[in-house]
C-alpha cells in the first residue's frame, strides 16, 4: 500500500492535513468497525485496511500543532531565544534546502530528525512482522521526503533486499529479482549490501 492508496482509502486527496486524516479515519472506522458489523467480513477487511492506511499516514504527516509549536519556539523570547541560539551553533544549521539553497531553520530540521527515527522504528516493526509491502511503502515515503539522506536510502535498499530474499523463499523469482535490483540501484556504493545481494542472486540462479 503506497501513500496514494492510503489517502484514497480514507476518501482524501493527497496532501490532506493531519486533522482531515484523523477526522476521516474516525468517521470510517466507526462505520466499518467489527462491533457494528459482527457478521460482515468485508466490513472487517475494510476496517483493517483503513487502520493500516491511517497508521502509515501518521508516520509521514505531522500534526499541525507540532509545526505551530516549533514556529513559536523559533520566534519567542527569553529562555526559548537562548535555546534557539544554542541550536544555531550546532552543525545542523548548515544543512540547506534543495528548493531555496538557504539554511533550514533548526526547528524544522529537528522535526524531520524526529520523524526519521520514528519512521525507522515503525519500519523495523514491519520487517520483523514480515509486513513487507507496508515496510516498502513506508521506506519509500521517507526517502521521498528526505531524498538527500544517505542513511534513509540505505534503509530503503535493505528493505528491498529483505523483501527480495523473502520472495525467493516464496518462489516468486521474477519479482524477487526486481526488488534485489532495486536494492542495488538505491544504494549502489554499499559494499556489504552488494555482497549480500550477490549471494541472493546466486540462490536465484540455482533455483532456475
Amino acid at each position: 500500500m503506497d501513500l496514494g492508496d492510503c489517502y484514497r482509502l480514507l476518501g482524501l486527496r493527497s496532501g490532506a492535513s493531519f486533522a482531515d486524516i484523523k477526522a476521516s479515519y474516525r468517521r470510517l472506522a466507526q462505520q466499518y468497525h467489527p462491533d457494528i458489523n459482527p457478521d460482515d467480513n468485508k466490513a472487517k477487511d475494510k476496517f483493517i485496511a483503513l487502520t493500516e492506511a491511517y497508521k502509515l499516514l501518521l508516520t509521514v504527516v505531522l500534526p499541525e500543532e507540532t509545526v505551530a509549536h516549533s514556529t513559536q519556539v523559533s520566534t519567542s523570547g527569553g529562555r526559548d531565544d537562548a535555546k534557539a541560539t544554542h541550536r544555531q551553533k550546532t552543525p545542523v544549521t548548515t544543512v540547506t534546502s534543495q528548493e531555496s539553497g538557504k539554511p533550514k531553520p533548526p526547528n524544522l530540521l529537528e522535526i524531520e530528525e524526529r520523524l526519521k527515527w520514528k519512521t525507522y522504528e515503525q519500519l523495523q516493526r514491519f520487517l520483523q512482522e514480515r509486513r513487507f509491502p507496508q515496510a516498502i511503502a513506508l521506506a519509500e515515503a521517507l526517502a521521498d521526503r528526505l531524498s538527500t539522506d544517505a542513511e534513509v536510502r540505505q534503509w530503503l535498499a535493505i528493505a528491498y533486499q529483505i523483501w527480495g530474499r523473502a520472495l525467493i523463499s516464496e518462489k516468486q523469482l521474477l519479482k524477487a529479482r526486481i526488488y534485489l535490483k532495486k536494492a542495488l540501484k538505491t544504494d549502489p556504493h554499499n559494499k556489504s549490501l552488494w555482497y549480500e545481494v550477490q549471494r541472493d542472486f546466486q540462490r536465484l540462479e540455482q533455483i532456475f
